[in-house]
């Protein structure tokens, strides 16, 4: 089990063993190097310095995409690899990635033209392997309007219609993690990595940490070492003493969440704005989503916010490409902000440099692994385990991912998916769940839904206010998935900051008494915890130049 409970004592054990790798950094880059790494048969262990996917994981535009937009910059075999690359992710964890069929509005003087958007698609189409029946249809204008009627009709040609696939990228990163554990990985959140520590010939040995719930400091020891600390990265390399040759250039991407009530979008659609960038709209679980910015960022990495710029550059576009979709900043529910950390190229704009990883060492032996996207972490990680293993020397196997499902992904392959969701919807019923809340865990958990289920049967109504789906959520992010605070759950178990904001509010006080219960809080733990959602409800809504 991955608990919150037995965590400490994952600390100790940690501190007493010294590992093949030891990763830093729990973002999707980092479990997934921890999982490639433990399934090869290396003695593994991550820490993470806030919670699993707190960064880049789990504020991205929640897309497994294959990255039509590097077409324009010809960037072929990036396109090829990361597409590709879509497919694997969808067949080993069916449960947090769905196909999602993109609209691509084509308008006289906009950024595709009809033909490059035809041949765009196709070259996509082939590069990426698509199967056949998710290959790219083109529109006229009539049928474009058919699958979406709120887009612009002054100008429309037509359209590109086209596979993407949409993900819970917390989720994703979450299931990641706890596959690598349990294949035999030891992972902590909310441990710092401080320093290094060195051999007598200034190879890096070990790292002294700190948890930062205690305070306390320890050390791990093992061979090799990754920095996979995405917006961090560099300054890590910094106490390395390495920082040296390319550097990082965060980037901040923004997204606003909408009810379908004020903005009712029947299809995902992608579309260009007046400045000629591309913007995504995409509807999910009742709401519509829209996003992303793409600016330069040299403030607060962990707590990176929305500002008013932000939210009118998005309410414009929207405006742009939806003329009778009438909101206002008062519609606004939900909003979040990530870091992209792009490696620097000087004189590009933002939307223009490079998503490409790189890999480097210092003299130290210190790995760094940088950029990337996403879609790719898989084969990121194979690339930087191939060079650990070369590196350890010894019969270690190649990369172990490619088939093997992620935790809550193995219902027989992605196939089987809905077979596998029927079946356990009517299941979830004999639990006291209702439909709807039998389909939102099974949608959520995977082949992990057993474990909730098995929770529901300890439900009392009379020990808890939480309604029984929360109850069972918020027991299994404790015992199964290392939720130490509120927001962990809030934000990257559920995602409801993002896209069930009311039952936030409505439950806050629940969950953390919940919680409190669990972990024998005091009374000043308890108001420090739920101070922390207060402020995270806030700022989602919120800019931060006007709070």
């Amino acid at each position: 089990m991955f608990s919150a409970k037995q965590r400490l004592q994952m600390i100790e054990k940690m501190g007493k063993t010294t590992y093949d790798v030891l990763v830093i950094g729990g973002g999707i880059t980092g479990c997934g190097i921890a999982l490639d790494a433990t399934t090869r048969g290396m003695k593994t262990a991550l820490v993470e310095m806030q919670d699993f996917a707190a960064g880049t994981s789990s504020r991205s535009t929640k897309l497994v995409h294959g990255g039509l937009r590097y077409l324009k910059h010809f960037e072929v075999k990036m396109v090829a690899e990361v597409g590709k690359e879509r497919a694997i992710v969808y067949e080993n964890g069916p449960h947090v990635t769905t196909p999602e069929w993109m609209l691509l509005p084509i308008h006289r003087g906009g950024t595709f033209g009809r033909w490059s958007t035809s041949i765009g698609l196709w070259v996509y189409d082939h590069l990426a392997r698509v199967k056949k029946e998710e290959r790219r249809t083109m529109l006229s204008a009539d049928e474009t309007l058919q699958k979406e009627p709120l887009i612009k009709r002054d100008g429309l040609l037509g359209g590109g219609y086209y596979v993407e696939y949409r993900t819970d990228d917390a989720r994703l990163t979450i299931e990641v993690v706890k596959k690598a554990v349990e294949c035999g990985a030891h992972a902590v959140n909310y441990v710092q990595a401080e320093s290094f520590l060195y051999d007598e010939n200034g190879f890096v040995k070990g790292v002294t940490c700190r948890e930062q719930i205690t305070g306390r400091t320890f050390t791990i020891y093992a061979k090799k070492i990754v920095n996979a600390a995405g917006p961090w990265v560099d300054i890590l390399r910094e106490k390395d003493g390495s920082n040296v040759g390319k550097k990082l250039r965060l980037t901040k991407g923004v997204h606003i969440v909408i009810d379908q009530a004020h903005f009712p979008l029947k299809q995902a659609v992608y579309f260009d704005t007046p400045d000629g960038r591309m913007v995504f709209a995409i509807p999910r679980e009742g709401k519509t989503y829209v996003g992303t910015t793409d600016t330069f960022y040299d403030s607060d990495r962990a707590h990176p916010k929305m500002t008013s710029d932000d939210r009118d550059y998005l309410l414009r576009a929207i405006h742009y490409m939806f003329p009778s979709v009438h909101v206002t900043e008062q519609h606004i529910e939900s909003s979040w902000a990530g870091l992209r950390p792009l490696i620097y190229e000087e004189g590009k704009d933002p939307s223009e440099i490079s998503r490409k990883d790189e890999i480097w060492q210092s003299p130290s032996g210190l790995i760094t692994i940088a950029g990337g996207k996403l879609t790719g972490y898989r084969k990121m990680a194979e690339t930087v385990v191939d060079l650990i293993a070369k590196q350890l020397g010894g019969a270690y196997p190649p990369c172990q991912t490619k088939h093997l499902p992620i935790s809550g992904g193995d219902v027989g392959g992605a196939s089987q998916w809905y077979t596998f969701m029927s079946e356990k919807i009517a299941e979830g019923t004999a639990y006291g769940l209702t439909e709807q809340q039998a389909k939102r865990l099974v949608q959520r958990y995977g082949t992990n839904v057993d474990h909730l289920f098995a929770l529901a049967r300890t439900y009392d109504r009379n020990q808890t206010s939480l309604p029984i789906d929360w109850y069972v959520m918020c027991l299994y992010a404790l015992e199964y998935e290392m939720t130490l605070t509120p927001l962990d759950f809030f934000i990257r178990r559920t995602g409801a900051l993002f896209f069930d904001i009311h039952s936030v509010q409505q439950l806050k006080e629940d969950v953390v008494t919940f919680m409190q219960s669990y972990f024998h809080w005091t009374e000043e733990e308890r108001n420090k915890y739920e101070q922390q959602v207060n402020v995270a409800l806030h700022d989602a809504v919120i800019p931060c130049d006007e709070a």
